[in-house]
């Protein structure tokens, strides 16, 4: 496999349909495993979880039931989930499933413990029925199983290492070399990636056309107001655009949308702003596959850097996907591109992490808002200097920074938000 098949692996393996916030249920996603090798339906669920996970499935609404968290998650899991389906896996919910769950919860059948341990993404489920028991464990990425078990016998375990997590890593990214697949592929070697401007796309314009969340969108969409901050502008479009589908998504809405590295809102900031903003200016459909391939490939190669989950926002990772993605649609060069990197990174670094909730549109918001800014400040020719904060000569190093604050710098930070999180009175 030559680097340009690798790289569009990569792409395939990071950039995939998900429905719902994804650390709920790829929860569910383990439970349905479990169940699976059960046999049947669990009398009861042990879930341990690391804290990063507890942290983004305690506030965020499940896809088609209505309510929030992780007990509905984990108990249509273990009734109506289909492993296979991966980040989909609660794709048959339907309302009788959903009152079945509620009777599953009522009963008492589901214990949710925090797991101690290093590995930020990490879900353990025991699922036990008279005297038998099935053990599955997901662990690094959302779908990547390390261990399965059924009544003690072991059927996988693998280390962390080995895994699909490090797959990533066989393509050793930059900024120069993403710029130079995304510009010289062959246009048909990429035009599945138009496959995340329809899903994202139709979220979006569900939200609009409905009220979910903060409705953050429908808000900024809204040109009635008599001192209108935004008016009727490319930046509003592109903003309310995005910012409408991350409502929907983090609200229950049950269609799927295009993930990036394990996320869904990450997909959504890294498609949607590139999207409305290449309908702004009438781009050409070849335009918005390079434009698209550049965000998206920009957010995983940042993500392999600063891991899963972190304290730090994800919307920080994929705003800078499209602030390269827009500032190529301006016309903008690859040295330009850069400086809306340094910019980017100069602005949002810090901007923490707390959970996955309906506010999560807000901090959407702000990332493409301040992407925009960045990009067009990047074709004035203006960048944050090395001279600057955590800003360095190389982009590549600049990247690193920002991801080292996140990955490293802000763990005592993680804890306090989640110890602020369930402690609230």
């Amino acid at each position: 496999m030559n680097e340009k098949e690798k790289i569009i692996a990569l792409i395939n393996r990071e950039v995939v349909p998900a429905i719902g916030c994804t650390e709920p249920i790829a929860v569910a996603l383990c439970v349905a495993k479990a169940t699976e090798l059960l046999g049947s339906e669990p009398e009861h669920l042990t879930v341990s979880l690391s804290a990063n996970i507890i942290k983004n499935a305690m506030g965020v609404g499940i896809p088609g039931t209505g309510m929030i968290g992780l007990p509905i998650a984990i108990a249509l899991g273990s009734l109506i989930g289909k492993s296979e389906y991966e980040l989909e896996v609660l794709r048959d919910c339907t309302p009788e499933a959903v009152e079945r769950g509620k009777r599953f919860i009522a009963e008492n059948r589901i214990t949710v413990e925090h797991k101690l341990t290093d590995e930020k993404l990490y879900i353990e489920v025991l699922a036990e029925a008279g005297n038998r028991n099935a053990k599955a464990v997901i662990a690094g990425s959302h779908t990547n199983f390390i261990y399965l078990s059924e009544n003690g016998n072991i059927l996988l375990k693998k280390e962390l290492s080995s895994s699909e997590v490090s797959a990533d890593k066989a393509v050793e990214l930059t900024m120069r070399k993403i710029w130079d697949f995304a510009m010289q592929t062959p246009i048909d070697d990429i035009r599945f990636i138009l496959k995340a401007r329809d899903l994202n796309d139709a979220v979006s314009r569900e939200s609009l056309q409905n009220r979910f969340g903060h409705q953050v969108g429908n808000t900024i969409n809204n040109h009635d107001f008599r001192y209108d901050p935004f008016g009727d502008t490319i930046i509003s479009s592109v903003i309310s655009r995005t910012a409408a589908a991350c409502d929907a998504r983090m609200a229950g809405c049950p269609m799927a949308v295009m993930s990036n590295s394990g996320s869904g809102n990450q997909g959504i900031a890294a498609t949607m702003p590139v999207v409305a903003f290449a309908d702004a200016i009438h781009a050409s459909d070849e335009q918005l596959i390079r434009a698209l391939t550049l965000s998206h490939l920009t957010a995983i190669y940042i993500k392999q850097n600063l891991g899963r989950l972190s304290a730090l926002c994800g919307c920080v990772v994929a705003s800078t996907g499209s602030a390269c993605g827009i500032t190529y649609l301006m016309n903008g060069t690859y040295e330009q591109m850069t400086f809306a990197v340094q910019d980017m990174v100069a602005t949002l670094t810090g901007m923490l992490c707390d959970g996955a909730k309906p506010s999560c549109s807000l901090k959407v918001a702000t990332g493409v808002g301040t992407a925009l800014m960045c990009a067009k400040l990047a074709l004035s020719n203006h960048s944050v200097t090395s001279v600057e904060g955590i800003v360095s000569e190389s982009v590549d190093d600049s990247i690193r920074n920002m991801t080292e604050i996140g990955r490293d710098g802000m763990l005592q930070t993680d804890k306090l938000v989640l110890n602020i999180m369930t402690h609230k009175n």
